[in-house]
């Protein structure tokens, strides 16, 4: 079954021409032309992945983005014409995948999407489920629950996570993080391993610190650690 792409983007334009890349490619195309129809199509159709335009009308692509992250891990990738540094940490920061300024030709899109779906189903191979207090790490069905609540991770945030988890009290630098759990084709800043750890944390927040917490080694890269009783 292919996969299937949903493009939020307001300029008919634009959404005509990805829309004949992606079928080219041997995607299935949905369309959203504002914020909460967006979010209306997601939740009704539950894509692969979202191309999400950040000047939507009604809602902005940061609004559509909150709210596709209260219940999906769902790969985004967000589309602008904005340039600035800032805007592409925010979208980095509040859960996007990648992030693809305009102006931007097709082919570069489809690769990135490969690659970013690539990612998210990149799983480590185990059938063992972890225990560290009152968090469980299931790292068969990449199930991570605290108190029996479900965690909502990103794709890519839940690949660090297990990676972590699976070698505790171990130190990685964000090089060895970004071979390891991004991937050689990604071609981004090592700032990323920072900004999914500090999802990660928000995300673990009631996790018991007694327990254990992933920490920082200044100058060295982060360790996901455990107390060994």
């Amino acid at each position: 079954m292919n996969k299937t792409i949903l493009v939020a983007e307001d300029e008919e334009t634009i959404s005509r021409v990805l829309t004949v890349y992606l079928k080219h490619d041997g995607y299935d195309v949905q369309h959203a032309f504002d914020g909460p129809e967006a979010v209306s199509k997601f939740k009704e159709n539950a894509p692969d992945l979202v191309l999400l335009d950040v000047m939507l009308p009604e809602v902005d692509g940061w609004g559509v983005l909150q709210e596709i992250r209260k219940s999906s891990a769902c790969p985004v990738i967000m589309l602008t014409a904005l340039g600035d540094i800032d805007y592409k940490l925010k979208g980095l920061n509040q859960g996007a995948d990648d992030y693809i300024s305009k102006p931007f030709i097709g082919e570069e899109v489809v690769a990135r999407i490969n690659a970013v779906l690539r990612r998210s189903t990149k799983v480590l191979e185990s059938d063992n489920r972890r225990q560290f207090g009152n968090l469980t790490i299931n790292t068969e069905s990449h199930l991570v629950t605290i108190d029996g609540e479900t965690v909502i991770l990103t794709p890519k945030d839940l690949s660090l996570l297990l990676f972590l988890a699976e070698r505790p009290n171990r130190t990685f630098t964000r090089e060895e993080l970004l071979d390891q759990v991004w991937g050689i084709d990604y071609e981004g800043s090592d700032r990323a391993v920072d900004l999914a750890v500090k999802r990660i944390r928000q995300a673990l927040s009631n996790w018991s610190s007694s327990y254990g917490v992933i920490r920082t080694f200044r100058g060295l890269g982060y360790q996901f650690s455990v107390n060994e009783k």
